[in-house]
C-alpha cells in the first residue's frame, strides 16, 4: 500500500504548470440541483478497491432523487491509481462538458493534484456545475475554484441525515444560513461532552471561506491552483497526522505567507492523530496557539469539517462571517443560484 505522506510529497516533482493561463473574474455560481438530475461520480485519484462503498454512495444520492453516472474510468486501475493521469482528467472534462450532468461528485485517498495541470478550466468556467469533494479532493475543488472562478464545495457524500441536511441546504436549497455544531445535552448530562467548540482567539471576521485537508493544501503550495488567500476565512482539517507533522504544515502556511493574509481561521478536526514525541511535546492545541495567537485574528476548533461521520458542505469562496466566541460561520450569500 503507498504510504500516504511518501506520496504527497513526491508531488512536487510534478508539473503545476497549465496549458493556459485564466483571469481571476468575479465568482461563477453553478445552478442549484433539483430531484432527477444526474450526478457524475469520478475517481481523480485512488482505484476504487471496494465495489460496496461505490454501492453505497450510489445509493446515498439516489435516494435525493438523483441518477448517478460513473465516469467511464471509475473503475479502472493503473497501479494505485484509478487509471492514467489523462484518463482520470478525461473523466471530469467529460462530465463537465456534458449537459446533462449537473454536479460532480470527487472521491478522495490520493492522487488528485496529478489532474490539475490536465483539466480544461476554460470549458469548465463555460459550462460551471456542483463540483463536491473534501479530503484528497481539496486539490481539486481548490484549483476548479481558483482557475475556472466557480464555487465548488467541500463535503461528503450525504450519508447520514446531518450530512444529507447540509447537503441540501448548500447545494439544493441555497440557504444562507449558519453552520453550528449541534447541541447534545439531555437529561443524563450536564454539558456537552461531544463536538465541542474551543476558542483561541475571540472576536469576528468577514471573507470569503476558503481551506480543505491541510496535507493536500501544502501538497499544491506554490502552484497556481491556490487561491488568494487575502482577507480569507481559512479553514482545515487532516487525519492521522501527528503534531509535529502538522506543526509543520502549519509552518509551511506560514513561510509561504498564507498564514498572515487570512481574516480569520477554523481548525475542524484532525481525527486519529498521534501524540507528539517523546517528554515534553507540545499538544495540538498548544502548537496551533503558537501559529494562531501571534496573528491576532479570530480563530476556533471544533467545527464539524473532516474525516468525521456527521460533516457540514462549505461552499469555497462566498462571502460568510465566522464567530470565534460561538464556534459558527454564517454564510452571507448562497453557493448556488
Amino acid at each position: 500500500m503507498v504510504n500516504r505522506r511518501e506520496f504527497l510529497s513526491s508531488i512536487g516533482a510534478l508539473s503545476v504548470t497549465p496549458s493556459i493561463s485564466i483571469a481571476r473574474n468575479a465568482l461563477i455560481k453553478p445552478a442549484r440541483l433539483r430531484p432527477g438530475d444526474h450526478v457524475g461520480l469520478v475517481s481523480p485519484a485512488t482505484a476504487a478497491f471496494e465495489t460496496e462503498q461505490t454501492k453505497i454512495w450510489v445509493d446515498a444520492l439516489e435516494s435525493l432523487g438523483f441518477e448517478v453516472v460513473l465516469g467511464d474510468n471509475y473503475y479502472d486501475r493503473h497501479g494505485y491509481f484509478a487509471g492514467e493521469d489523462a484518463e482520470r482528467a478525461s473523466d471530469i472534462n467529460k462530465f463537465f462538458a456534458d449537459p446533462d450532468i449537473k454536479m460532480i461528485f470527487a472521491r478522495g485517498d490520493w492522487g488528485a493534484p496529478r489532474v490539475l495541470p490536465l483539466l480544461d478550466y476554460e470549458m469548465i468556467k463555460n459550462n460551471p456545475k456542483v463540483l463536491l469533494g473534501y479530503s484528497d479532493a481539496t486539490a481539486l475543488i481548490s484549483a476548479v475554484h481558483t482557475m475556472a472562478s466557480l464555487v465548488t464545495f467541500h463535503g461528503p457524500s450525504p450519508l447520514n441525515t446531518f450530512s444529507a441536511e447540509h447537503f441540501r441546504r448548500a447545494v439544493m436549497n441555497g440557504e444562507n444560513y449558519t453552520l453550528k455544531n449541534p447541541t447534545f445535552i439531555t437529561e443524563n448530562t450536564l454539558v456537552q461532552t461531544e463536538n465541542r467548540i474551543r476558542t483561541m482567539n475571540s472576536g469576528k471576521a468577514t471573507g470569503p471561506i476558503l481551506g480543505g485537508n491541510l496535507s493536500l493544501l501544502t501538497a499544491i503550495t506554490g502552484s497556481p491552483y491556490l487561491p488568494d488567500w487575502e482577507g480569507s476565512i481559512l479553514f482545515v482539517e487532516d487525519v492521522e497526522e501527528s503534531v509535529c507533522r502538522v506543526d509543520r504544515m502549519m509552518t509551511e502556511l506560514a513561510l509561504s505567507g498564507v498564514l498572515r493574509k487570512i481574516a480569520g481561521f477554523v481548525f475542524g478536526r484532525c481525527t486519529d492523530y498521534e501524540p507528539g514525541r517523546g517528554f515534553g511535546s507540545l499538544t495540538m492545541e498548544e502548537m496551533l496557539a503558537e501559529h494562531i495567537d501571534p496573528l491576532g485574528i479570530p480563530a476556533f476548533s471544533g467545527s464539524m469539517i473532516g474525516h468525521i461521520n456527521e460533516q457540514f458542505t462549505i461552499p469555497l469562496g462566498i462571502s460568510v462571517e465566522m464567530d470565534a466566541d460561538a464556534g459558527t460561520i454564517s454564510m452571507q450569500e448562497a453557493g448556488i443560484l
